[in-house]
């Protein structure tokens, strides 16, 4: 198995539906209902590192959004560019967490908070984010 299928496998095993194309991305942006984390995984070292540990021990939290996806940037480009398009005025950012709400972007952790920080750190911003958007 290659280095990036390795790294899919580990968010598939966290529970995370995986999106491949621009139309599996519509589709489930499109739903309008309720909260939706969708993390751009990617293949640098934070994201296997600290940014899926951190998702692991957050979604132990209380308070969780209703749906958990995935995007791979690093071979699902046109399906990555598409979420991309929903996050307002948010520059490309891999490993990163974005949150929506009925269709509409909430809120984001990018890589700049991600890769020189402990998984921990990372799960707290994380259960931050459910709590502020989730909890409605």
């Amino acid at each position: 198995m290659d280095t990036h299928e390795e790294l899919k496998d580990e968010v598939r095993q966290v529970g995370l539906q995986e999106l491949k194309t621009p139309e599996e991305v519509e589709n489930m942006f499109s739903a309008r209902n309720g909260t939706m984390l969708v993390y751009i995984n990617s293949a640098c070292g934070c994201a296997s590192g600290v940014a899926v540990p951190a998702l692991d021990m957050a979604m132990k939290h209380t308070i969780l959004p209703k749906k958990f996806t995935t995007i791979f940037a690093t071979t699902d480009r046109d399906a990555t560019a598409k979420a991309r398009s929903y996050f307002a005025n948010e520059p490309p950012s891999s490993p990163s967490f974005a949150l929506m709400q009925d269709g509409k972007f909430k809120d984001i952790i990018h890589r700049s908070s991600i890769q020189h920080n402990t998984p921990e750190n990372v799960a707290f911003l994380l259960t931050e984010m459910f709590d502020k958007h989730c909890n409605k």
